[in-house]
C-alpha cells in the first residue's frame, strides 16, 4: 500500500511540474526603435523560448512592426506595444503616470520572468511594480557603447548559459509564398532581385542612378524581374518615380502600395536581394535571401551581422560610421561583381 501511495504522490508531482511548465509566463523587453533592430533581436529571444520551452511574450515599440512579420514565429507568444518615445504626442507609457500604466498592464498578464535588454532602472523598477518575481537585465547605467549583438550574447550566455549565434530567420508560411508568385508573375526562370531603395533617413538612401546603373550591368547577362521595395517619404517616391520612369518600368513592380504581411511572401520569393541600410535589407536575410547591404551611414555591423548578408562600403572608405554620408560614393560596378560572386 505505501508503495502504491508512493506511485501515485511521484505521478502528481511530475505532473503538477508540467503544468508549471505550460503556465509559465515569461516577458522580453526589446524596446530599441524600428525593424531591425527587432530582427536582430530574435535569436536571442528564442532562445529564452527553447530553454524554458514555452513561447515568450515580447514588449516592443509599434514602429518595430513585430505584429506584421512574427506572426508565424512559435516562440513568440504574446506582442504586447510599448507607446512611449512618440514624438508626435506623449503615449500612455510615458513619464511618470506612464511609468504606473505599463506597471499596471504587465501585470494582467503575471508573467515569471522577464528578460530585459536595456541598461534601464526605469524597467527593472516597473518589472517589480509589475510583481515580477524573476528580473533578468543587462547591467545598469551601462548603456554607453553597448555593442547592439556582443552585449546580447554576453547577457544570454551569463543568464543562461546559452551560446548564441547571430543568426536571424522569419518564416512565411508556404502557400502565402505560392499565391503571391501567382499573384506578382513572378517566374522562377527568371531572376527576381529585391532592390530595397528606401531608407529611414535621408544620408542612408543610396541615389537612383546608382541602382539603375546597376540594373543596366545586371540585365545585359539575365533576364531580370525587380522588386521595388521603399516606403511613403517624398524623397523614397521621387526615387521609385525616378526608377520606374526608365525603360525598365515593365520589368518593375512597385512594393509600396502593400504592408508587410504582403511583402515578406515576396522577398522570399526572390532570388537575391539589394538594399539600402533598411529594414528590408534585415527582412531580406532573415528570410533566407542573399542580401548585399548598401553601408553609407551606418556602422558596418548592421549590415553584415547575418551570414546571408554582404555589405559594400562607398569608395574610398575601409570604416563606416555615422557620419560617413558615403550615398553617392556607392560603386553600381562593385554591387555588380558581388551580385554575380552570390549568384555563382
Amino acid at each position: 500500500m505505501p508503495l502504491i501511495l508512493l506511485m501515485v504522490k511521484t505521478y502528481i508531482k511530475l505532473e503538477l511540474s508540467k503544468d508549471d511548465k505550460i503556465k509559465m509566463r515569461i516577458l522580453a523587453v526589446q524596446n530599441r526603435m524600428g525593424i531591425g533592430d527587432m530582427v536582430i533581436f530574435l535569436p536571442f529571444i528564442e532562445a529564452i523560448s527553447k530553454k524554458f520551452n514555452v513561447p515568450v511574450s515580447i514588449l516592443v515599440k509599434d514602429n518595430s512592426k513585430a505584429i506584421q512579420f512574427l506572426e508565424n514565429n512559435t516562440a513568440i507568444d504574446q506582442i504586447i506595444i510599448l507607446d512611449r518615445g512618440n514624438k508626435i504626442k506623449d503615449g500612455h507609457h510615458d513619464g511618470v503616470t506612464g511609468f504606473y500604466n505599463l506597471a499596471i498592464d504587465l501585470k494582467k498578464y503575471k508573467f515569471d520572468k522577464i528578460f530585459i535588454f536595456n541598461s534601464s532602472l526605469r524597467f527593472s523598477l516597473i518589472a517589480r511594480a509589475a510583481g515580477i518575481k524573476d528580473i533578468y537585465q543587462y547591467p545598469l547605467f551601462q548603456k554607453k557603447n553597448q555593442h547592439i549583438i556582443d552585449t546580447a550574447k554576453k547577457f544570454i550566455k551569463k543568464e543562461l548559459n546559452l551560446t548564441v549565434e547571430s543568426d536571424p530567420r522569419i518564416f512565411v508560411d508556404d502557400q502565402l509564398i505560392k499565391k503571391s508568385k501567382l499573384r506578382y508573375k513572378i517566374n522562377d526562370k527568371e531572376i527576381n532581385i529585391l532592390l530595397g531603395i528606401g531608407g529611414s533617413g535621408p544620408t542612408k538612401r543610396v541615389p537612383s542612378k546608382i541602382f539603375i546603373s546597376f540594373m543596366d550591368l545586371i540585365t545585359q547577362k539575365h533576364k531580370c524581374r525587380f522588386f521595388l521595395a521603399t516606403g511613403k517619404n517624398v524623397e523614397e517616391q521621387k526615387i521609385l518615380q525616378e526608377i520606374l520612369s526608365t525603360k525598365y518600368k515593365g520589368e518593375c513592380c512597385a512594393l509600396d502600395d502593400l504592408n508587410l504581411s504582403q511583402i515578406l511572401p515576396i522577398i522570399k520569393s526572390c532570388n537575391i536581394s539589394v538594399c539600402n541600410d533598411s529594414s528590408f535589407s534585415h527582412l531580406s536575410s532573415a528570410l533566407g535571401v542573399e542580401t548585399i547591404v548598401l553601408m553609407v551611414d551606418a556602422p558596418l555591423l548592421y549590415g553584415s551581422y547575418s551570414p546571408r548578408m554582404h555589405a559594400i562600403a562607398p569608395d574610398g572608405e575601409s570604416v563606416v560610421t555615422h557620419k560617413t554620408r558615403g550615398k553617392n560614393k556607392i560603386n553600381p560596378n562593385k554591387i555588380f561583381e558581388r551580385f554575380n560572386k552570390i549568384l555563382n
